[in-house]
């Protein structure tokens, strides 16, 4: 299987379970690998026949902008779920990055990672 790799999506989201996490939003990071099967593209040379990342990059921006969740889990899956229904791919990794989680020691990043696949 081929792999789109798409790193470093960052935009201001306001999920967490605290109130302040919800009221001021933070930066949240997502990585998505997209995997697919590159031939018809690479026969046709056309955005039709792959995955546009564009339009992944989108679609992730508009989940951590979008209604608060609680949980950085609930957003990965949501949008790897959202990924595979949006785009003809066969499975997706999804990882959220909460680099700024209120955390009482110090620490360079925490993350989640989910991968789904199509049944």
């Amino acid at each position: 299987m081929d792999q789109i790799t798409l790193s470093g999506v960052t935009a201001v989201g306001h999920h967490g379970v605290f109130d302040f996490e919800r009221r001021d939003g933070q930066p949240f990071v997502v990585d998505a690998v997209l995997h697919l099967d590159f031939g018809k593209a690479a026969d046709s040379d056309d955005v039709l026949d792959t995955a546009h990342y564009g339009e992944v990059a989108e679609c992730i921006r508009g989940w951590i902008t979008g209604d608060p969740l609680n949980l950085i889990e609930a957003l990965a899956v949501r949008i790897a779920d959202d990924v595979l229904l949006r785009f003809d791919v066969a499975a997706v990794d999804i990882t959220v990055h909460k680099p700024k989680a209120p955390i009482e020691v110090d620490f360079g990043d925490v993350s989640v990672s989910v991968h789904r696949e199509r049944p």
